[in-house]
């Protein structure tokens, strides 16, 4: 009913991760149980434009197992390929990968072990390798780290869209009410812009 952004190959999710100390994106954690390169690339590009919605600068990591080709395999030239993906098609965003989470999350780890690593910072974006990963990652930060947990967003699609789950604590509701309310503004300010455009 609601159909895909224009050039987007595959709808996406999203959740917002907050902690006392910091807030993190997990993407994908709702919808692609297998993405290729090309798809993980798609997600980071959306989950920095989300990051942005939420007045975040982008520093995305590309999680995996494995730390800059300390293992190579299928799986890890899929992360790193994706990572080449996104840096052609901008540039100017932080990312890189593949890495181990603890490395995206530890700026001890991360500046001192690969100083060479092109975040800058640690990470606030985490784009997971599969669905199992991301959302076993989300439960987890919920029921053992206590992190407020909002969502899932969706991305990629024309229209502001997000999605409850069952059993979603009211909180939950709330939060995604006003986030789509607030996406729903700004559409409506983007297509009014596009329709006055000369």
């Amino acid at each position: 009913m609601i159909p895909r952004r224009n050039g987007i190959r595959r709808v996406s999710g999203v959740y917002l991760v907050i902690q006392k100390n910091r807030t993190l994106l997990f993407a994908d954690a709702t919808v692609n149980i297998h993405p290729d390169a090309a798809d993980l690339a798609e997600t980071a590009l959306l989950a920095a434009e989300m990051a942005s919605f939420f007045d975040m600068q982008p520093h995305v990591a590309m999680l995996s197992y494995s730390n800059f080709g300390s293992v190579r395999n299928a799986d890890t030239r899929r992360l790193e390929t994706a990572v080449e993906i996104v840096r052609q098609q901008r540039p100017s965003l932080a990312i890189d990968g593949e890495m181990q989470a603890d490395t995206a999350l530890t700026d001890s780890i991360l500046k001192g072990d690969f100083a060479f690593n092109q975040l800058g910072r640690t990470a606030n974006v985490l784009i997971f390798p599969d669905l199992a990963a991301g959302n076993i990652a989300y439960k987890l930060m919920s029921c053992l780290a206590g992190a407020r947990v909002v969502g899932p967003l969706l991305m990629g699609i024309d229209r502001p869209f997000n999605v409850l789950q069952r059993n979603t604590a009211v909180e939950n509701v709330v939060d995604l009410i006003a986030i789509t309310v607030v996406q729903a503004q700004l559409y409506g300010i983007a297509k009014e812009n596009c329709e006055t455009a000369p």
